[in-house]
């Protein structure tokens, strides 16, 4: 055999065993979806995340994140997590509520008033043992982002009271719960995907939606929307979600990684958001949008059926839990 063949055999086999060697040692990746835009803190955050875990692993873990319903809606990705098509998501809480109903206490409306004291009850034991009830469904709760408050806009005509909702076609989250308090407000409700939205609300499919100030920013829906009522009617959690049969297989210092770098960018993305919040009223007032103040205890009153209709749903002691927490 040639010195040049024995050389070309030397370095394929050389090669080879290089390969094999990488492979062994290949990063895991985690792929992580959610529906709204690049701008919005829970993208910046889920990116701070996986610079957490990236680092938190010696790079042995990476993290992929895909915004704009890039691998689905809310509900494809929590779906997602038990098929394990995807390995972690961060969602709205209202489409939890198909997997176990203590999420829709989350969902009543006028349930929270201030954010001090919502974070510090997601972030105790009612907040973890409810993120505790998806174990079963093969999901782990990590902890919860944030989305905020939730306002009214519409292109019809300002909202300060119940009354004036009446008549309007209103695009809610697709929750049954959600739907229940805007006909308690008096409003037609029409559930649709948050990426059919703009289009919708550009043809006047529907009148108006209601979302945080951060989704009516980075989402541009003050470029079809005339008035922004701030009603506060629902607060929006986010939890972050990992699939059982993913998390299970890592091995314990990277699961103690993403559990830690969970937390920490959790209050990194809180942070943008209240960073977010202190400014956009007069941002959104500078695109063209009218700010309505409304007589909030009007729309509280309006929606109590709604706590009547959903306390054996959810659960009396729960609601009570919450309620007496913020005392």
């Amino acid at each position: 055999m040639s010195k040049t063949r024995i050389l070309t055999l030397g370095l394929v086999v050389f090669m080879s065993i290089a390969l094999l060697a990488g492979c062994g040692n290949a990063a895991t990746t985690i792929r992580i979806g959610h529906v709204l835009a690049p701008e919005h803190p829970y993208h910046l955050g889920l990116e701070k995340f996986g610079e957490l875990v990236s680092e938190k692993t010696g790079g042995n873990v990476k993290v992929e994140v895909f915004h704009s319903s890039q691998l689905g809606n809310e509900r494809d990705l929590i779906e997602g997590l038990q098929l394990g098509t995807v390995e972690m998501c961060v969602v709205s809480t209202a489409p939890l509520s198909s997997f176990t109903t203590q999420f829709e206490v989350f969902d009543l409306p006028f349930i929270f008033s201030e954010t001090k004291k919502t974070r510090e009850i997601l972030d105790g034991p009612i907040g973890q043992g409810i993120l505790d009830t998806l174990v079963n469904q093969g999901i782990i709760g990590l902890c919860y982002f944030e989305n905020g408050f939730r306002n009214i806009t519409n292109r019809v005509r300002p909202i300060t009271k119940p009354e004036d909702l009446k008549g309007l076609k209103i695009r809610t989250m697709e929750s049954p719960i959600h739907m229940a308090s805007f006909r308690a407000m008096g409003t037609n409700p029409t559930p649709m995907a948050l990426g059919e939205l703009f289009t919708a609300l550009q043809q006047g499919t529907v009148d108006g939606q209601e979302n945080p100030l951060a989704i009516i920013n980075t989402s541009k829906f003050y470029e079809v929307q005339k008035y922004l009522s701030i009603t506060e009617h629902f607060y929006a959690p986010a939890p972050l979600l990992i699939g059982k049969s993913f998390f299970d297989r890592l091995d314990a210092d990277s699961q103690k990684a993403v559990k830690d770098a969970a937390i920490e960018a959790r209050g990194y993305e809180r942070g943008l958001l209240d960073d977010m919040n202190t400014r956009l009223r007069d941002e959104l007032q500078k695109a063209g949008m009218e700010i309505n103040i409304v007589d909030k205890q009007l729309f509280i009153d309006a929606v109590q059926s709604v706590y009547a209709e959903y306390e054996k749903e959810i659960g009396k002691e729960l609601i009570q839990q919450v309620q007496d927490a913020q005392k």
